[in-house]
């Protein structure tokens, strides 16, 4: 069956960086990998795409076919992508029967996963085809800096879960220059576990033009802790240990890591549970130098190689047959 990773999130979250890194990480580790790219917008990629959907329509001949902006241009794209799903089908059929994993490059427009229903339609009918597919939902880190922004992050999160109905991975992305973009009001792990928001709530409320609106913020956070879905791991996509980090948690996440279980290899369902991620945010913290007052620390130097990040943290390949 095949697995893969459908990665989503707004403009500048690095999204298409992250499919370049992550395609040369698992093709580093023996997994044959393709990127597909289903942003009409995601022009002159730094990755080859084995699928593209430009082959079928691009954003500027629905631009001009039906005088649309950026936006509707963008929705029309992938509504008609919905409407030809036949086409995406057949140019994954061969890759899916060659046993290839798959990262899906999404557009940047946040309608698409939280108002409009055409992305969760396609990936429904993927499902339906045996596809193992994870969302992977990149947010800048540079949002933890200011409480409303983060906020704002955590709704739009907790929007797309709601929305799409996948398995779900959210990431802080650009984690090694938070220290360049301001100060934080707490340490990392607050953030990625999301903590009691009321502290957050406290400085909010701070700002003036925040303050008139509390009780709203009140409740808006106490929508968000009454749900209790969203969480966030780390990334620097320059870091192998940090890709290796989130690799393991989207493995759990679309069952990957579980596709290798056999008699007698039991111990993959304890690699499973090695993760913690309060501990990776606060070794994120120390890793990158990151700390509440914003400053910085004495960041580790050393890149530990690739075989020996993989045998530390546990991550699991399927048996290659012969």
């Amino acid at each position: 069956m095949p697995f893969g990773q459908v990665v989503i999130g707004p403009p500048g979250s690095g999204k298409t960086t992250y499919c370049r890194g992550m395609q040369a990480f698992l093709n580093a580790l023996g997994r044959k990998t393709i990127v597909v790219n289903l942003d009409p917008a995601n022009e002159n990629t730094p990755y080859s795409s084995a699928v593209n959907i430009e082959d079928l329509i691009t954003l500027q001949d629905a631009m001009d076919a039906y005088e649309l902006g950026p936006n509707g241009g963008m929705v029309y794209c992938i509504e008609y992508l919905e409407k030809n799903l036949e086409w995406l089908i057949a140019k994954l059929q061969p890759y899916a029967d060659d046993e290839y994993y798959f990262i899906i490059d999404c557009p940047g427009q946040v309608e698409l996963y939280t108002h409009n229903e055409s992305v969760r339609t396609i990936v429904r009918h993927l499902e339906k085809l045996n596809y193992r597919l994870a969302c992977v939902h990149l947010v800048d880190a540079s949002y933890c800096t200011e409480a409303a922004k983060f906020i704002s992050v955590l709704l739009l999160s907790l929007t797309t879960m709601t929305m799409l109905e996948m398995p779900h991975v959210n990431v802080l992305s650009k984690i090694d220059l938070l220290p360049q973009l301001g100060e934080l009001d707490f340490s990392l792990d607050y953030y990625t576990a999301v903590m009691d928001l009321d502290y957050l709530l406290f400085h909010l409320n701070e700002r003036e033009s925040s303050a008139r609106f509390g009780e709203l913020n009140k409740v808006i956070c106490g929508l968000i802790e009454d749900f209790s879905l969203v969480g966030f791991s780390t990334l620097c996509i320059t870091d192998k240990h940090s890709v290796a980090n989130l690799l393991k948690e989207v493995d759990k996440a679309n069952g990957y890591i579980f596709g290798a279980l056999t008699a007698g290899n039991e111990d993959i369902l304890l690699s499973a549970n090695t993760t913690n991620l309060l501990d990776e945010a606060r070794e994120a913290q120390a890793r990158y130098g990151i700390l509440k007052e914003g400053g910085l620390t004495e960041a580790a130097t050393s890149t530990p190689s690739l075989s020996s990040t993989i045998s530390k943290l546990k991550i699991v390949e399927h048996p290659v047959e012969q």
